[in-house]
């Protein structure tokens, strides 16, 4: 009789294990997918933003591929380190436009490019948030596959730790504008 109980126990205790890892798995999956609909925002706004600006300053073709070349890398990224370098050239190439639109003040009046330079900034503020959750829930997740009992099932049903959304390096410096 105490055998039965005992046994029923340590599935109890396995089946809650499982859901628990169950859940995490898919928090961090969700918070994945909630990172890349605010980038596919930012993907969607830039041909907006970089049409806009060509028409003022259509000699400027080489920060305009840059901006184009760095989108279509980051639509391409499929993994979190892939993604966090994409992103990072991408931001430095946008650093750029905007730098290049200070120096059209027709430009910076146009009602068209300050909505999407709003747009674009909003999005970029939703992306960071994206990725701090994101990151918590890796970490809680991490943390759990990790630690006892957990740890002693994880393995062994396919359990991994997951990767960490890390932005480049230069994705964080101020970009050089040169003219």
């Amino acid at each position: 009789m105490w055998i039965l109980i005992v046994v029923i126990v340590l599935l109890l205790i396995i089946v809650w294990i499982y859901n628990r890892l169950v859940q995490l798995k898919n928090r961090v999956q969700n918070a994945w997918h909630q990172i890349e609909v605010q980038l596919q925002r930012r993907h969607d706004l830039i041909p907006n933003l970089v049409e806009t600006v060509k028409g003022y300053a259509s000699h400027e073709k080489e920060t305009f591929e840059r901006v184009i070349n760095a989108r279509n890398k980051a639509v391409s990224a499929t993994t979190p380190g892939e993604m966090g370098k994409a992103e990072g050239e991408l931001t430095q190439a946008l650093g750029r436009l905007f730098a290049l639109a200070e120096n059209y003040p027709e430009l910076k009046a146009n009602e068209n490019f300050l909505r999407l330079q709003e747009e674009l900034t909003s999005t970029e503020n939703k992306i960071a948030y994206a990725r701090q959750a994101y990151n918590d829930t890796v970490m809680m997740y991490n943390q759990t596959i990790q630690m006892f009992p957990y740890n002693l099932l994880s393995g062994p049903m396919g359990y991994k730790p997951a990767e960490y959304y890390e932005a480049e390096e230069e994705a964080n410096q101020a970009p050089k504008v040169q003219f």
